[in-house]
Formats: structure tokens, C-alpha cells, sequence
């Protein structure tokens, strides 16, 4: 089966690379640019670009899963796993076609989500309007694929609702993180990508396949759509829009719910065994994304302003603002989120003790970034509230530092 997940996001790649192109030739043609926002919206000067991108994140996704379900419900009905199958997916069929109704709701989900950034893209909705639809949807698909993420809570009473609300949270969350992220060239393609690869190192080695199957899609598609989104020189010359972003999250946030992290029956290092402890695992691999989404939602409601509302002050532009390039910044927050990924998928494998340390790791990462963020904010505000200073002055400042000339 890791031949197979290698194969999918080959699948996913080949499917993702050439429909990115076609939707940005109908992106032009059609005149679906970036445009302005919604009112209040702050964001860069509108470019030429076509926001169609997420067009292709889906099909690189939503193609291969509607071809897994033509075999699962279709073309071989109840019939056993068939000779003429790729050897790793007959081992494995039964489980895979049990799978089947789980991934024809996910796919519903994604599509419902999918339209409603389209539309979107072109009319903005508002964002109490999306989201509600999100959680809508989120709530209709952990209901109805039995998803919930702490499914150790059911044995309390109320536990298992209460496990289910957590979900619903945990989606609408990660889904707005990768929804905000994508506020420049290049950032929530390949956070997402960084991300996926990690979870699905992470289900392999759990040999959880279903999950691993749609993580490596994911992937393959973002990286597909990546190829024409980083930020070369001269820029994207496509944006994945509300409706790449929106299912990128989701997505995301369901693969990361429905895996199953700890087994209490298995010891430290076998299979899913390791402390409950792992179950922080998407947390401190999605640290640096959920750093952003809260960063930026509290200083807007500092400013007395909506959470949802975009502007100029995610991570991404204070990085910038602290002098690096744009590509730069991006690459940063690549390397930000891989460094706390490979402490959490290390989790199911640590005795208590070392899950601490991750823990302390990954605090200190975003510690160390929130510090140098607030220095860098104080500072600009003491340059902005002092008083210019006159040619005069400024040669004189100069030469007390200089010294006498010789």
C-alpha cells in the first residue's frame, strides 16, 4: 500500500498539473480575476490574476476518489477482491470498500464547499453566510461518517455529542486557518502540502489506508497547483481562491479527525501504541497555521474589528514587514510548520517524558516567533511616534556615531 499512496499522488499530480493550466486560460478568458473583496476588506492592489486555481485542487482530489467509487459500488459490486487488481489494493479491498459510503459523503462535502467558493470568488457572500455553510457541512459529514475526534469521551455520558461538537469546531477551524492563509503567493499550497506529507508519513506508518489514500490526493493536487502558484519572479500567475482553500482545510481537518492515533492495548512504539498524548498530534503539526488563524482574529478584535474580515496582518505580512521578501517569508513559514510536523508524527512513538519535550518544542517555536513579532511591533510603533528629525540633526546623530574624521 505505499507503493500505492506513492502512485496516488502521482495520480493526483498528473490530473492537478494540467488542469491548473486550463483553468487559468478559462480564468483569462472568462475575466474571473482577483478582485477587490469584500467591504471593510483591506488586501494588496487587485492583479490580473485568475483565482480558479482551486478548480483543479479539486478535480486532482474529487477525480481519483469518484474512480474509486465506480469500483467500489459500480464496476465490481459485491464481488471479491478481482486477480487483475494492483496486487496492494486486492490485499487490502474489503477494507477499502467499506470505506466507500464514508467517501461518497466526503466527496459531497467537498463539493457542496467547492461550489460555494466559486461563487464566492466571484460574488463574495459574507462571511457569517460561508460560515454557516461550513459548519453545516462539517456537522453533516463527522455525523454521518461516524467522525469524531476524541471517541474516548463516549463512554461518559453526553460524551459522544460533546466529541462531536469538538469536531465540528476542530473542521470549521483548520478550514478558516487554510482560508486565511491564503493571503500570498505560494503560502497555503504549501503549507498544505508540508502538512500532508507528515500525516501521511504519519498514516502509513499506522497502515491506515483510507486516510492515507486521501492525504496522498491532497497532496499530489497542491503540489500540482503549487508548480504555477510559488512566488517566482514576476509572482503566482494563479490563486487557489475561496474554492481551493476552503476544500484544502476541510479536507485537512476531516483526514485529521477520522485518523485514529491511539490504541490503549498496543505498547510504546508498536502500531498506534504511545500515551493518549498523541492525540495532540494535529495540533502541533497544524501549530504554525492555528498560530496564524488566532494571531490575526485577536488583533482584529483588539482593533474592534471582525475576525472574518481579511486584512495586511497575518504572519505572513509582519514577516514581511520585518524585512523579509515575500518568498522569503513564505519559506519560512514552510520550514516554521515542518519542524513542529516532525515532533508531532514522532508522538506515537515517545514515552511521556519525550512527548513533553515536543510539547515544550513546539511552545517554544511559536514562543520565540510571538516575541520577536511583539519587539518588531514596538518598535515600529516608537519610529512612527517620533518626531522627524531635520537635515541638521541627522548629520549630527551621524557624526557622534562616526566619530571625528581623521
Amino acid at each position: 500500500m505505499l507503493l500505492l499512496c506513492l502512485l496516488l499522488i502521482a495520480v493526483a499530480l498528473c490530473i492537478s498539473l494540467p488542469a491548473t493550466v486550463a483553468a487559468r486560460t478559462i480564468g483569462h478568458r472568462l475575466h474571473a480575476l482577483d478582485g477587490a473583496g469584500v467591504p471593510g476588506q483591506v488586501k494588496a492592489a487587485p492583479r490580473r490574476v485568475p483565482n480558479t486555481g482551486g478548480i483543479a485542487i479539486f478535480l486532482g482530489v474529487a477525480l481519483p476518489m469518484l474512480g474509486g467509487l465506480a469500483l467500489g459500488w459500480g464496476l465490481l459490486g459485491e464481488s471479491p477482491s478481482p486477480a487483475w487488481l494492483f496486487e496492494p489494493l486486492r490485499e487490502h479491498w474489503p477494507g477499502i470498500r467499506a470505506r466507500t459510503t464514508d467517501a461518497g459523503v466526503l466527496l459531497a462535502g467537498l463539493a457542496l464547499l467547492h461550489l460555494m467558493g466559486l461563487v464566492d470568488d466571484r460574488r463574495p457572500l459574507g462571511p457569517y453566510l460561508k460560515l454557516v455553510v461550513m459548519l453545516g457541512v462539517a456537522a453533516f459529514v463527522a455525523w454521518r461518517t461516524e467522525t469524531r475526534l476524541l471517541m474516548l469521551l463516549d463512554v461518559y455520558p453526553g460524551g459522544r455529542w460533546l466529541s462531536l461538537a469538538l469536531t465540528v469546531l476542530w473542521l470549521g477551524v483548520v478550514t478558516n486557518a487554510f482560508n486565511f492563509l491564503d493571503n500570498m503567493d505560494g503560502l497555503s499550497a504549501g503549507v498544505a502540502a508540508v502538512a500532508s506529507a507528515f500525516f501521511l508519513l504519519a498514516a502509513m506508518i499506522n497502515q491506515q489506508w483510507f486516510v492515507g489514500a486521501c492525504l496522498a490526493l491532497l497532496l499530489g493536487s497542491v503540489l500540482g497547483f503549487l508548480w504555477f502558484n510559488f512566488p517566482r519572479r514576476g509572482g503566482a500567475t494563479i490563486f487557489m481562491g475561496d474554492s481551493g482553500s476552503l476544500v484544502v482545510g476541510f479536507l485537512l481537518g476531516f483526514l485529521t479527525a477520522r485518523t485514529t492515533y491511539y490504541d490503549p492495548e498496543a505498547g510504546i512504539g508498536e502500531g498506534l501504541g504511545g500515551g493518549w498524548y498523541v492525540v495532540f498530534m494535529p495540533l502541533v503539526v497544524l501549530a504554525v497555521p492555528l498560530y496564524d488563524f488566532v494571531s490575526v482574529s485577536l488583533i482584529r478584535l483588539w482593533q474592534g474589528r471582525s475576525p472574518f474580515v481579511g486584512d495586511l496582518q497575518h504572519l505572513s505580512h509582519r514577516l514581511v514587514r520585518r524585512g523579509l521578501s515575500k518568498r522569503a517569508a513564505v519559506v519560512v513559514i514552510y520550514g516554521l510548520t515542518a519542524v513542529t510536523a516532525i515532533g508531532g508524527v514522532s508522538l506515537g512513538r515517545l514515552e511521556a517524558w519525550q512527548a513533553v519535550l515536543v510539547g515544550v518544542q513546539t511552545g517554544l517555536v511559536l514562543m520565540v516567533l510571538a516575541i520577536e513579532e511583539y519587539a518588531g511591533a514596538r518598535e515600529r510603533s516608537r519610529r512612527m511616534a517620533a518626531p522627524a528629525k531635520t537635515e541638521t540633526e541627522e548629520i549630527a546623530a551621524a557624526a557622534s556615531v562616526e566619530g571625528p574624521s581623521a
